[in-house]
């Protein structure tokens, strides 16, 4: 299953740095680069040292690390609601993307003009959360007038539809995001149609300058502070530092590197694992000689579901799952030593898949 996350900011906070330098990163797995869809459009691999496990134990013809789609999404200034900036093209990018990777400017810098004039990262915040507030609020409201007359026909459903979207209505009017308006689970099928922009989970980025990267400064205290309440993490990196790391081709100049300024892995290395958590998404693995492979699931999913991520003939035929623990292979060494050892477990069309699980389906169609 894909994973695609929007890049969004204000001019001048290293926004498109940062996506620069995941456009030249060279991805840990050598033979799926980083690549380029369209000028604003870029699929990198989620960094996993399991892949790295296994390739060594298994020697596989090749290795295909779970991928995520980046988008740089231009457009986003103060007024972009009303079409501003690029406007409507802006919006089209966003809607279609899974989590939003907010990129706010938390570094002193007199030779980078801030739009505000000052470096506030609160006051950037803002703009974004309003500029996609009133979009799904003008969502809503076309909404609410389709509905309106229905539910005074007499129309249970209607009526029901119309309810939360009046929820939604006064909490954006509110000044709330949409995912922080409290509904129930079920009624959340009457926005699902609209795509809401901040109904979408959201990943803070806290650009510092190098000097900064391991101490922080006021201005992320200040956004940490904010996530928190809002139940969102915040990545702290240093997007210029991040495009020199990108340039190196050999992984040991790049350790060296990071080693200088007392980081154990790039700041790129954690955004895409933070983006990848955020969807409470997963990995499991298929390994043979011909192939090692990572394969993304949300947690939760049982056996079935996740065979059918390979093909749809696994679900729909499946029998049986042999499951290996990756701890288990790598003492026994190979998958046959496993089994002699009653190391791989025969599951049903109960198991709930583990992060990290070894797994061959047995299916019949």
């Amino acid at each position: 299953m894909g994973l695609k996350c929007g890049i969004v900011g204000l001019p001048n906070v290293g926004k498109s740095t940062l996506f620069n330098a995941l456009s030249s990163a060279k991805a840990e797995a050598a033979n799926f680069p980083f690549c380029t869809i369209e000028p604003n459009v870029g699929v990198v691999t989620v960094p996993d040292r399991r892949l790295q496990v296994l390739e060594e134990l298994v020697s596989p013809q090749r290795v295909l690390p779970t991928v995520i789609e980046f988008v740089d999404i231009a457009g986003l200034v103060k007024g972009a609601s009303k079409g501003e900036g690029l406007g409507n093209k802006f919006l089209a990018n966003i809607r279609e993307v899974d989590a939003i990777i907010h990129v706010i400017r938390c570094f002193e810098d007199d030779n980078i003009v801030h739009v505000a004039g000052s470096v506030d990262p609160l006051f950037d915040k803002e703009v974004i959360d309003t500029e996609l507030q009133l979009k799904d609020l003008e969502s809503i409201e076309k909404k609410i007038q389709k509905n309106e007359k229905i539910a005074k026909s007499g129309d249970a459903k209607a009526k029901k539809i119309l309810s939360t979207l009046l929820t939604f209505k006064e909490g954006l009017l509110a000044g709330k995001n949409a995912r922080a308006i409290e509904v129930e689970e079920e009624d959340l099928e009457a926005v699902y149609d609209l795509h809401l922009l901040t109904i979408k989970p959201v990943l803070y980025v806290a650009n510092v300058s190098e000097q900064e990267i391991n101490s922080g400064n006021s201005h992320v205290d200040k956004l940490s502070e904010v996530a928190k309440s809002e139940g969102a993490d915040v990545v702290v990196l240093c997007a210029a530092l991040e495009a020199q790391i990108a340039e190196f081709e050999e992984e040991e100049e790049k350790q060296m590197f990071l080693a200088e300024y007392g980081l154990e892995e790039s700041g790129l290395n954690r955004l895409i694992g933070a983006a990848y958590k955020l969807l409470n998404l997963i990995t499991y693995f298929t390994a043979g000689v011909q192939e090692v492979r990572a394969w993304t699931i949300k947690k939760g999913w049982k056996a079935p579901a996740a065979a059918g991520v390979i093909h749809s003939d696994f679900e729909k035929g499946f029998i049986k799952a042999e499951v290996i623990k990756l701890s288990d292979y790598e003492q026994h060494k190979t998958e046959a030593a496993c089994r002699e050892n009653g190391k791989i477990a025969i599951e049903g069309k109960e198991y709930v898949v583990k992060d990290g699980d070894i797994m061959h389906f047995r299916f019949n169609v």
